[in-house]
């Protein structure tokens, strides 16, 4: 695919479409909040491999929410680090995802992606967990190798915008819970103990990241409509 010719409609409804999904909720936003959780909990645990932690199993559970179990030292910069990854992860996955675009390799994409589908399925121990790798596995090779490059297209840009406003709303549904006394054990709150910065500093670390992501994410994406 030229991706400087790629027409500009592809980039803006795709854009469009993410941001509806996202921001406005209900059934389309549960259903791909799967997505979110499975790149959180593979951003921690790839986060824990590189600071040589051992991954000893992901879970996905069908409210949307997971949880990785990695063996090492319970504290130090290695687990602050373990800790800090997940939230971050798929507006960071979103930007890669956008400069590969950007440099017309929508391919590199699609294998990114079956990777990293590997690498949860490798470490998954739930069957709900089983489930939602398999179907997402299922998507990804029909687009791959049966749906024609007319369709790979807008999916990677849909998939690229998704996961880089996707990972905004669950940094503002951690701090709404917070508040109301529902996420005592969460990263933030962990990132607090470990560290001894208040967890409400670790959320906006979070917000700062991951939108700094949607920005440059965004442009990468926008840049081809303003030559």
């Amino acid at each position: 695919m030229d991706q400087a010719n790629t027409p500009s409609v592809i980039t803006l409804v795709t854009g469009v479409v993410a941001l509806l999904i996202v921001f406005v909720g209900g059934t389309p936003w549960r259903f791909a909040r799967n997505v979110v959780t499975l790149v959180h909990e593979a951003g921690h645990a790839l986060a824990a491999v590189l600071v040589g932690r051992r991954v000893q199993s992901i879970r996905l559970h069908s409210d949307t929410s997971g949880v990785t179990v990695s063996r090492g030292r319970p504290e130090g910069p290695g687990m602050a680090f373990t800790a800090m990854a997940g939230y971050v992860a798929p507006s960071v996955l979103g930007l890669l995802f956008a400069t590969l675009v950007g440099a017309d390799l929508v391919t590199a994409v699609l294998v990114l992606v079956a990777l990293l589908l590997l690498g949860v399925l490798i470490m998954v121990r739930n069957a709900h967990g089983v489930f939602t790798v398999v179907a997402s596995a299922v998507v990804l090779g029909l687009v791959a190798l049966v749906a024609p490059t007319v369709v790979q297209a807008p999916f990677v840009y849909l998939l690229t915008w998704f996961l880089l406003f996707g990972g905004v709303r669950p940094i503002v549904e951690l701090q709404v819970k917070r508040r109301l006394g529902q996420a005592r054990d969460s990263d933030a709150d962990q990132l607090g103990r470990l560290t001894g910065v208040p967890a409400v500093l670790w959320v906006l670390v979070f917000g700062v990241l991951t939108l700094s992501c949607v920005v440059s994410g965004g442009l990468w994406l926008l840049q081809p409509l303003a030559d």
